[in-house]
């Protein structure tokens, strides 16, 4: 959602931009009448937000060239606070009038009933929704995939706790298939003192770990 300012006041155009981009607007900027149509023309914004009093003109005529080629939310600034003012701004189709000082939280409030009005809030919510619903239905990654058998590669090798209990848990497994009771005794306490059976032999020799 990007959004139009157009003030000849620096401090006000940084304060301004920077609570609504915090608030996750793109701010495009302008301190004249002839920039702000530039920038208008090239970047399309979704609403605009006017000073009325600016070099080379007024924040009238910027909205009037507005409304002669789009229908977006535009709001009006103003440090005088006329009736006549607000009149003329309305009667331009201006949709919002706002005067200074003001804080920027009844500034972004009334930017984003505006957006709302003009149901782009609402487009802005379900291409998120429809962004949140993509990344619910996307595949597991191949490092994802692979967890449950990094996890048991861990279990082999007797590093944790758990670990070592998983290692025991695949002995007596072992000793049931092979369906030798005798061997038990002898398994359970070479785990016990840190010795794993090696994978690789079945005859009942050991590695320790610290040695492999």
């Amino acid at each position: 959602m990007k959004i139009l300012i157009v003030d000849d006041d620096p401090d006000l155009l940084s304060l301004v931009g920077f609570a609504l981009s915090q608030s996750g607007f793109v701010v495009v900027k302008a301190v004249d009448v002839p920039s702000a149509l530039q920038v208008f023309a090239a970047e399309s914004p979704d609403l605009a937000i006017l000073d009325i009093n600016l070099p080379g003109g007024s924040g009238f005529d910027i909205c009037t060239a507005i409304r002669r080629q789009s229908r977006i939310p535009v709001m009006m600034l103003t440090a005088r606070g006329e009736e006549e003012d607000l009149v003329r701004a309305l009667d331009l189709g201006a949709d919002d009038y706002l005067t200074k000082p003001f804080s920027p939280r009844t500034l972004l409030a009334r930017a984003r009933a505006l957006l709302r009005r003009a149901g782009l809030e609402a487009d802005r919510a379900a291409a998120h929704a429809r962004v949140g619903t993509s990344r619910q239905r996307r595949p597991p990654t191949a490092q994802a995939a692979g967890a449950p058998a990094a996890a048991e590669d861990r279990g082999r090798s007797g590093g944790t706790a758990g670990a070592a209990d998983g290692g025991w848990g695949r002995v007596q497994a072992r000793r049931k298939r092979l369906g030798r009771t005798g061997r038990a005794g002898r398994e359970g306490r070479a785990w016990q003192e840190g010795v794993s059976w090696s994978r690789s032999s079945h005859s009942g020799s050991c590695d320790r770990l610290g040695d492999r």
